[in-house]
């Protein structure tokens, strides 16, 4: 680390801090995360392609690099920024520390910048443009550029199974996590990856026991081929489990209108606040845009709310076997954890009393599964 770089905003204003990553410049939209840990997953969610991402704790890279703990093959992010990043990190699983890991993968970062300024101004002024560069200025286009889920989704169809699965899921992939994938496997179903665009046709002449809509990045109202694609696959009768950006494209096809908030959700400390029940559960998020809970036709009602802001974390769907929710379930929030809802899932598939089975009989292979995901840290159920 050394030399100067600096953190240029869309308003004008520059912060000069110490160059972590690769020698290179960047431009995104900048928006912070409140998680405490988790940056290796931060740093690898398809959902932040195209963004400069500002982690608001202050020392991050203190458990160095660890590749199981990946959510997809590598960064996705446009830049990162820290206040302090380790250059010494301590854990037995580590493989190498923060700044050499960004390097090799083309990311710019910086170290040594006021993030607690930082995130006041975009709570403020809400989320804007800024680059990553080496002069204290920066020229921004008119329109920026749409980071969609062509982007990040894969290229073809892929196949993951346990042993003996008890059912079958049909992933839409529009950026999934891994998270997601392992969740579905541990509960004995096996996993199709079907690329963003693929027809709904395809997708039902299949036969999956369930499809999940998985996360991803930019506005949701874009995408409005896969909107057209998820009414024909609501139509099918085949039970759907839609989550964050699948959440909201589902909403969208069902004739719902999503907004963009001010500065997002993104951490792993968000509270949702369960209708029927009143209980509160924490919950990592990441998404910058909402389904207004004003825009709900009849048939969908909404099943989670934030408990800070009050806008929609879930819904469920009362003329076709569908639910969907903003959070992340797999991602083990806590203390509470959300990984129920996978259940639910089963249930819905008629697959739940198979599944208490099959974790029975394959108990090894579960443990074995969460031992190498877990990142010696809590195991979601």
């Amino acid at each position: 680390m050394g030399g100067k770089r600096y953190l240029v905003l869309e308003n004008g204003r520059a912060f000069e801090g110490i160059p972590i990553g690769a020698e290179a410049e960047a431009r995104g939209e900048l928006v912070f995360t409140t998680g405490m840990v988790g940056y290796l997953e931060t740093l690898t969610d398809p959902s932040y392609f195209g963004q400069i991402v500002i982690q608001t704790f202050p020392l991050i890279g203190n458990y160095g690099v660890i590749t199981p703990d990946f959510e997809s093959g590598g960064p996705r992010l446009a830049g990162y920024v820290v206040r302090e990043a380790c250059g010494d990190p301590s854990n037995f699983r580590c493989e190498g520390p923060l700044d050499g890991f960004l390097r090799g993968s083309g990311v710019p970062g910086l170290a040594g910048v006021d993030t607690r300024a930082l995130t006041r101004i975009l709570r403020t002024a809400g989320v804007m443009r800024a680059a990553i560069s080496d002069e204290p200025q920066a020229d921004f286009p008119a329109e920026p550029p749409i980071a969609g889920v062509m982007d990040v989704t894969g290229g073809e169809a892929t196949r993951q199974s346990p042993p003996d699965p008890i059912g079958t899921v049909a992933l839409v992939d529009y950026g999934a996590k891994g998270g997601i994938t392992r969740a579905l496997l541990r509960r004995g179903l096996a996993v199709t990856a079907y690329p963003a665009d693929t027809p709904a046709s395809v997708v039902v002449q299949s036969k999956p026991d369930g499809v999940m809509l998985s996360n991803g990045p930019g506005d949701p109202a874009v995408n409005t081929d896969i909107i057209e694609e998820l009414r024909v696959l609501a139509g099918s009768g085949v039970p759907i489990f839609g989550i964050c950006l699948g959440h909201q494209l589902l909403a969208l096809a069902m004739g719902c209108r999503t907004e963009k908030l001010k500065f997002g959700h993104r951490g792993a400390n968000q509270p949702a606040l369960h209708t029927p029940t009143g209980r509160v559960f924490i919950t990592s998020q990441n998404h910058g845009y909402a389904v207004s809970l004003d825009s709900l036709p009849d048939g969908v009602e909404a099943t989670y709310i934030n408990a800070n802001d009050g806008s929609c974390e879930g819904l469920r769907y009362r003329d076709f076997p569908a639910f969907s929710v903003q959070f992340h379930p797999e991602a083990c929030g806590g203390p509470l954890d959300t990984g129920f809802l996978f259940d639910e899932f089963l249930g819905m598939m008629g697959k739940s009393g198979a599944s208490m089975e099959w974790r029975s009989a394959h108990g090894d292979y579960l443990g074995d599964r969460f031992l190498r995901n877990a990142g010696g840290m809590s195991v979601c159920r």
